[in-house]
């Protein structure tokens, strides 16, 4: 299928990629750095817009979560707000991210994430939070309660899927490929979700971390541009089946679409696609993500450019 006939203008320079977790949301980029210095008023207004689109409710909270005193600010909130469940789930976001990177207890990430859900039972970002700290400290079965607790609330919630398609590709690092289990996974959740669900590009996320884990382990190449991961039959049909979907998706809109984007470009790059890759390189813009353009080991700003100058002849 020939990619889209857009009129480009190369929205981006080099100096651009700054490999924002925001993306492309600037009301979430100036709210982080407003919390970033203490004043969360921007962050709790952003947070009550949002209301229950949950895929950006949950995005949002995971960004601003990020800042380095994000927990600190987050506490002096919901002192100033003891009922506010924005509060709560931010504070619980913040103390799984503390937690997995050895910050904080991931019993106490268990406890915020249990608080913040008793006064939002409707919410599934309390349950994302402890799906973060489990994935990270957790058992399988840790994992498992609180993907299926996402998923009840939410049944196509796109970070919980790509945390769960991450976590059952690490499990095993020799042979089973392609009949691994994360491929299981993404398939049915790309066939159980709606026609317009960007899940549709689950099993080339899948198929992407299979690569970071089997290269970690040595059994392929480092460098992607020397493997044929990207090669297989079943690789090709993953891609092609994701690529056809985005030409016909018209929901733009969706807050985690850069990401997609990203591990679609990188896979038709490396599938030697390039006229295919060059439609999603102008689709992202400055919006570069650091996975996986960094797997495995590799310079994350390097990889992008190098793979965007030669799919679209320039840099």
């Amino acid at each position: 299928m020939t990619p889209p006939r857009r009129t480009f203008t190369r929205p981006w320079r080099r100096d651009r990629l700054a490999f924002d977790p925001a993306l492309d949301d600037a009301p979430l980029a100036a709210a982080r750095n407003a919390l970033a210095q203490g004043r969360w008023g921007a962050a709790r207004s952003l947070l009550a817009e949002t209301g229950d689109d949950w895929d950006r409710r949950g995005h949002r909270l995971v960004v601003l979560a990020e800042v380095s005193a994000c927990a600190s600010w987050a506490s002096d909130w919901q002192r100033a707000e003891p009922d506010s469940a924005c509060a709560a789930a931010l504070l619980a976001c913040a103390t799984a991210l503390r937690a997995v990177r050895g910050k904080a207890r991931y019993a106490t990430a268990r406890e915020q994430a249990l608080v913040a859900a008793r006064m939002a039972p409707a919410d599934p970002s309390p349950w994302l939070a402890q799906l973060i700290a489990a994935r990270a400290l957790g058992s399988g079965d840790d994992c498992a309660r609180a993907f299926d607790q996402v998923r009840a609330r939410h049944r196509d919630h796109h970070h919980a899927h790509h945390l769960m398609a991450t976590y059952l590709a690490e499990r095993g690092t020799g042979g089973g490929d392609p009949l691994h289990e994360v491929y299981d996974f993404a398939d049915w959740a790309a066939e159980q979700a709606p026609a317009d669900s960007p899940l549709a590009v689950l099993p080339v996320v899948a198929h992407t971390e299979r690569y970071r884990v089997l290269a970690a382990a040595g059994h392929l190449p480092r460098d992607p541009r020397e493997s044929e991961h990207w090669s297989t039959r079943k690789a090709r049909q993953v891609m092609k089946a994701a690529f056809d979907w985005w030409l016909e998706w018209e929901g733009e809109g969706h807050p985690r679409q850069q990401i997609d984007l990203n591990y679609l470009a990188h896979a038709k790059f490396h599938e030697g696609r390039l006229a295919e890759a060059a439609a999603l390189f102008h689709r992202i813009g400055p919006h570069a993500t650091r996975a996986p353009w960094s797997y495995a080991d590799r310079d994350p700003k390097q990889e992008f450019r190098a793979a965007r100058t030669a799919a679209l002849g320039s840099p």
